[in-house]
């Protein structure tokens, strides 16, 4: 696990404080690989990228281009290498098991599984590092819970494994020796037996609920349902941890005095959302399409064939939309729609778990611990490196 481990030697900066691009009208760059391409920055722009049907990915993997070298990012049988015919009866599939009321069932347990961490948090008394003892502990819970994967037997998935799978399909960059190739292998094998079984004996886990979904609709290839559920049980983890890894990285290291405010739901609410859209997952600046016909985007004609890079960090900080930007009064309501989960039709299927499990430990562990506070300077956090999302390695605290 070489290339996802902490960094000691290079000094980042915290991803609160990553710089962007600045809002202005497209214009063309060249990605990391060297590929020309049309930078997006403005609000307004990137949302339009986000909703063209004409801008897609589904082709970017056969030019060469597909954005990351994460397997996530890059494999055609992602959801989010698809568009198109494909990509709705695909996604249809998904609203059918994600309806208002499984979510609004998963909510007590969600927030059951939080508290059970800040308890043990609490008993243990401190000095504490929170990623070991919160930030992982609250999603993998959450996670093997959603994807019936808690109990005994072959379904049961320990930490162990599911960071090593994790890391093999966000991996992205790192040590150019490391070959995640068996663990890749590995985890697909265990997705179709998993999704096999739950065609033998289904239960009212998410994974059930999917496949009944895909058999009862039909059309859903089956290594697009696999992938499906490779993505839902890695990359929903691990954007989790890293999200609120760093949201309180930001909290504790520059707004101490906001902390015991959180204890508020009304105040969690909005300073979540605002969190979520203010700080990045990761470094990569944009996320990639390429245009199947000319378009006109903020008053430039992208020609087809192009490759447009859509930065959504410079949109979510487009003055023109958010002039007060992330150090503002974080009870404010958002001017405008976060793009912070894409938009149109690739909007994050995982969108109501991120912001449910954020609100959820924010609120939780400020109401226990009001005075808790970092023991190390931000400037000198370890991150976790090696994948498309970016954490605190250790976030250590005091109380």
């Amino acid at each position: 696990m070489s290339s996802a481990a902490p960094d000691t030697a290079t000094p980042l900066p915290p991803l609160h404080r990553l710089t962007v691009t600045p809002a202005q009208p497209p214009h063309p760059t060249t990605l990391p690989d060297g590929t020309p391409a049309w930078l997006v920055t403005r609000y307004h722009d990137v949302r339009q990228v986000l909703g063209d049907p004409r801008l897609t990915r589904a082709d970017l993997h056969e030019v060469g281009t597909a954005g990351s070298t994460a397997d996530v990012a890059a494999n055609p049988a992602s959801l989010f290498n698809q568009d198109g015919d494909a990509h709705r009866r695909l996604r249809a599939t998904i609203q059918k098991a994600f309806t208002p009321r499984a979510i609004a069932g998963w909510q007590p347990w969600v927030a059951a599984a939080v508290q059970q961490a800040v308890d043990a948090l609490v008993a243990a008394g401190p000095p504490a590092d929170l990623v070991t003892a919160f930030t992982r502990p609250v999603p993998f819970a959450v996670t093997t819970r959603l994807m019936g994967l808690d109990g005994d037997g072959p379904d049961r998935l320990d930490d162990e494994r599911l960071r090593r799978w994790t890391l093999a399909l966000l991996a992205q960059g790192g040590d150019p020796t490391e070959d995640h190739g068996a663990s890749l292998a590995e985890f697909g094998a265990f997705t179709r037996e998993l999704i096999e079984r739950r065609r033998r004996a289904p239960g009212e886990d998410l994974v059930s609920r999917l496949v009944r979904a895909a058999d009862r609709d039909g059309g859903v290839p089956e290594d697009a349902l696999a992938f499906l559920v490779l993505g839902l049980t890695a990359s929903g983890n691990e954007s989790v941890t890293g999200a609120l890894g760093n949201a309180l990285v930001y909290l504790l290291g520059e707004r101490p005095d906001h902390w015991p405010r959180l204890a508020d739901p009304a105040v969690t609410e909005q300073t979540a959302e605002r969190l979520l859209h203010f700080i990045p997952l990761g470094d990569d600046e944009a996320t990639i399409r390429r245009a199947t016909a000319p378009i006109e985007l903020g008053g430039v004609t992208i020609p087809a064939g192009a490759v447009v890079a859509a930065s959504l960090g410079s949109a979510n900080r487009d003055p023109a939309v958010y002039p007060d930007g992330l150090d503002a009064d974080l009870d404010r309501p958002l001017a405008a729609p976060t793009l912070a989960f894409s938009s149109g039709p690739h909007y994050c299927i995982g969108a109501w778990r991120v912001r449910l499990e954020m609100r959820e430990s924010l609120r939780r562990l400020a109401a226990a611990l009001p005075g808790l506070c970092l023991t190390t300077p931000v400037d000198r956090l370890p991150w976790q490196l090696g994948t498309t999302t970016r954490g605190p390695a250790a976030v250590p605290v005091t109380w």
